[in-house]
């Protein structure tokens, strides 16, 4: 099935919404949380959606006699073609996001153009996916989600959201549901934090490779589709790439570059280890020095040269192998054992970090 292509119309002879030449009208306004809307749309004369699940809208809004142009990923499910809707995060700067939270209404016009975008399932066919969605990029993979479960089929789908706290979750009722009645379909919450009030009993912290292990151990068998805000992407690739994950194999969307074709695909300047490729560690307070590879932990690099750092999960959870970095650059992928305020005073842990080139250690 090719959803992208556009017959002149649809079934029963309803025609096609053409982007071109006719507005949107908002039908409902949903409160998801407390700072996310979704926005329903039809057509004005009858007409009916045609996309493919995870693509996006470019809205095209009047503010103070300025024309603003925002994407935004359809939440909806091309399965349920007579409406159209976004979930938008109303953002504390986002001039576009805060006017839509409070002028748009049922009976408001607005122009969207599109659809577009690369980021489907159907582009990417699989007999298992994993989701992994963060905050408000949760809109796509619940377009697919919608989508694969209207299909009727057992589709095998390990479905992550991670959010700042509990309250912040969306679409977990529904989430729920699905998994409830789709034994394929399971589905994880990871919370940064609890609420102030009330018992939190799924997953605490930020998604690392360990949670991972646990939330889905055949992750490496699976198709992963992955949007969130960018630290979030990033921190994904990064977990994907220390396991040794097939980055062919996973695909993201960005709020802040949308990609309309696959010409605009991004290139990520990531850091690239490679098992062959030549390090060196020098021990400052040991005066030893050792030579080793990219691939190649400062505590296995270590424990060549003859020295202790003390240690014990071995995993980057405990934090007991943390050594202060002085110079050079390395790769680390910890599991919650060290906090953002040490990493800025240049402490490492040793047992996920390896060496990019000359790196010393005070040690």
């Amino acid at each position: 099935m090719n959803a992208i292509l556009k017959p002149a119309s649809g079934p029963q002879g309803i025609r096609i919404w053409d982007s071109h030449s006719e507005e949107l009208e908002c039908t409902m306004v949903l409160s998801d949380s407390a700072d996310v809307k979704t926005f329903c749309f039809r057509t004005v004369q009858p007409a009916w959606f045609q996309y493919a699940p995870g693509q996006f809208v470019t809205l095209e809004v009047d503010i103070d006699g300025e024309k603003h142009m925002r994407c935004y990923t359809l939440s909806s499910s091309p399965s349920r073609p007579v409406c159209l809707t976004i979930t938008v995060k109303a953002e504390p700067t986002g001039k576009v996001s805060g006017w839509l939270h409070h002028n748009l209404k049922p009976g408001s016009r607005v122009r969207a153009h599109g659809p577009s975008g690369i980021f489907s399932v159907h582009h990417h066919p699989a007999s298992k996916y994993l989701f992994l969605a963060g905050g408000v990029g949760i809109t796509p993979l619940m377009s697919m989600t919608r989508w694969l479960f209207d299909q009727g089929r057992h589709t095998d789908v390990s479905f992550v959201q991670c959010a700042r706290t509990p309250s912040d979750l969306l679409c977990r009722s529904e989430l729920e549901a699905i998994s409830a009645r789709v034994p394929e379909f399971r589905v994880s919450f990871v919370c940064e934090r609890p609420n102030p009030y009330g018992a939190w009993t799924g997953y605490s912290g930020r998604l690392n490779q360990l949670m991972l292990e646990l939330i889905c151990p055949d992750y490496f068998e699976r198709e992963v589709f992955c949007c969130g805000p960018e630290p979030y992407m990033q921190a994904v690739r990064n977990v994907l790439q220390a396991a040794g994950f097939d980055m062919r194999r996973y695909h993201e969307e960005s709020f802040a570059t949308p990609v309309h074709d696959a010409s605009e695909t991004r290139q990520h300047g990531d850091v690239q280890i490679e098992a062959g490729r030549s390090a060196n560690v020098r021990f400052a307070a040991s005066d030893r020095e050792m030579a080793c590879h990219e691939a190649s932990t400062l505590l296995e690099v270590a424990t060549e040269a003859g020295l202790h750092i003390p240690s014990a999960c071995l995993f980057g959870v405990c934090g007991a192998c943390k050594v202060r970095k002085l110079e050079g650059k390395v790769h680390m992928v910890p599991n919650g054992g060290i906090t953002d305020e040490d990493v800025s005073e240049g402490w490492v842990l040793a047992c996920c970090t390896r060496p990019i080139g000359d790196v010393v250690l005070d040690c």
